[in-house]
């Protein structure tokens, strides 16, 4: 009984050679990293804030209770009193009556600019669609074409006749009539 064994080998000039199963492991190890990467940006970051409504979070403003707050955008985070820290969002289009509410409360208000979002992304997202036709299109030609095979739907014009010079024939036409 054969058992495939990881084998890599030195070769004489320095380069490591693998045989096929230690490539596809670490082409596999490879793929899980990079996924491991590209989805650790969009869990959310360690400290948990606590969603709570905004009508909780205009009474907690009201009863004194929050700290302080960050606008950004459509979002509102901030730290209670007992330094627990939440996040809502606010239903207004604008902050006039809620900003006033919080500087009567005496909480301390920091405002950030929206959140843009990561340029690669959107680069991305922006890519996709042409990246996907793109690729649907070359798949298509290659099948097409018989992967370059010359089986495929386009092979027609690819011709497999030799040209012959006249010392290489060795059928005339009374051979093909049956005189020969």
């Amino acid at each position: 009984m054969h058992e495939s064994v990881f084998v890599c080998a030195l070769l004489p000039h320095g380069e490591l050679q693998l045989n096929d199963l230690t490539k596809n492991i670490l082409l596999w190890v490879v793929i899980v990293v990079v996924m491991l990467l590209v989805f650790s940006r969009y869990l959310p970051p360690g400290q948990q804030r606590e969603e709570i409504r905004y009508s909780d979070f205009i009474a907690d403003v009201h009863s004194n209770r929050v700290d302080s707050v960050i606008l950004q955008g459509d979002s509102i985070r901030g730290v209670l009193k007992d330094k627990q820290q939440f996040e809502t969002y606010n239903p207004e289009t604008n902050y006039t009556a809620l900003i006033g509410d919080l500087l009567k409360a005496n909480v301390a208000i920091e405002g950030q600019p929206p959140k843009q979002p990561n340029f690669l992304t959107q680069l991305l997202l922006q890519l996709a669609p042409a990246l996907l036709l793109m690729v649907v299109f070359v798949y298509l030609l290659r099948q097409m074409q018989g992967a370059a095979g010359g089986r495929g739907a386009m092979s027609f014009g690819k011709s497999r006749a030799r040209l012959l010079g006249e010392d290489q024939v060795n059928v005339t036409f009374g051979r093909c009539r049956g005189r020969g």
